[in-house]
């Protein structure tokens, strides 16, 4: 189990690249979360931290943040980013899922928002040792969390080609899934596949050019399904939805971004019963986003990994 880590302690690196990202629908979000002096606010992925100074900006001079993330080196970079929000930040390591353990850590029975962003950050595409980018030669790592778990060289080298197939299908929702895998198995006979580039240039000889996505490289839905796989992102999504509306005080809010549409379909589906099944209950909640929330036009051109994002939002009432 990770343990936390506090802000303004030493990251004990000196030459880790530092990405100062933009972050997504960042004025929507501030709009739904109403940061405030004195305020509580938790961001439960936290990344490089740019939701996070921009929520600790608008609370000041007193408000308080928690920012918790499963990457050890984008905590690093967040920690320098916040370090100078002294005691009014604190930075721990460690899952989403968790919540409410880190808030009794810091004896914080509610909470005024919280922030879900479940995309990839910025310093995790960009560092090719990561293994995140299919546009970048690195091994096949993708774990967000590198202390532990199985990479993804793991998983195409030694999962039967069934299982593969199966993960491209429902995680990357990619129509030639079968013939991927076929390819993958066949090409690990001959030596495992150990780089993100190599994997790439497989996956996109399987794929017919008529049938490419226009304006995607072909081994995108692939690289997804297996960091979705990897990072098990999907199936601990509704139980943290939940624990996290209840983290929220009265008129407490939840904003969640979404990157693809079945990660949206699970917030959408949990946002929708939660509202229908808390009427009669001491916890109620309700929908505030009736449609998500995406870029404008304006932040899709200026940063275009923006583009697919969709932000819903869940007040406790």
């Amino acid at each position: 189990m990770p343990g936390y880590l506090v802000a303004n302690t030493p990251s004990g690196t000196d030459c880790r690249p530092v990405y100062r990202h933009v972050p997504v629908l960042l004025e929507e979000v501030l709009t739904f979360l109403r940061p405030s002096p004195g305020g509580v606010y938790v961001d439960a992925t936290l990344g490089e931290g740019g939701h996070a100074e921009a929520i600790l900006r608008a609370s000041g001079p007193s408000g308080f943040l928690i920012g918790i993330d499963r990457d050890t080196e984008v905590l690093a970079v967040a920690r320098e980013r916040l370090e100078a929000f002294g005691s009014r930040v604190r930075i721990v390591h460690g899952h989403a899922a968790e919540i409410r353990r880190y808030l009794d850590i810091f004896h914080l029975p509610q909470v005024d928002g919280m922030l879900l962003d479940l995309g990839v950050s910025a310093y995790q595409l960009e560092t090719a040792p990561r293994g995140f980018s299919f546009t970048r030669e690195g091994p096949l790592d993708m774990r967000m969390d590198r202390t532990s778990g199985v990479t993804a060289e793991t998983l195409v080298n030694t999962r039967e080609e069934g299982e593969i197939e199966a993960i491209i299908r429902r995680y990357g929702e990619e129509r030639w899934s079968q013939r991927i895998a076929r390819s993958i198995v066949r090409a690990r006979r001959r030596s495992p596949i150990r780089t993100t580039q190599e994997l790439a240039a497989l996956v996109t000889q399987v794929i017919p050019p008529s049938a490419r996505p226009p304006r995607i490289h072909p081994a995108t839905r692939v690289f997804q399904a297996l960091r979705i796989a990897v990072n098990q992102e999907l199936e601990p999504l509704e139980a943290t939805i939940k624990m996290a509306w209840t983290c929220l005080c009265q008129g407490g809010r939840l904003c969640v971004i979404a990157y693809h549409s079945l990660e949206d379909r699970v917030v959408k589906q949990t946002f929708r019963a939660a509202e229908a099944s808390t009427p009669h209950e001491a916890i109620r909640v309700r929908v505030l986003t009736r449609k998500p929330i995406t870029p404008s036009v304006v932040e899709r051109r200026a940063n275009p990994r923006a583009r697919s994002a969709k932000l819903r939002v869940l007040e406790r009432v």
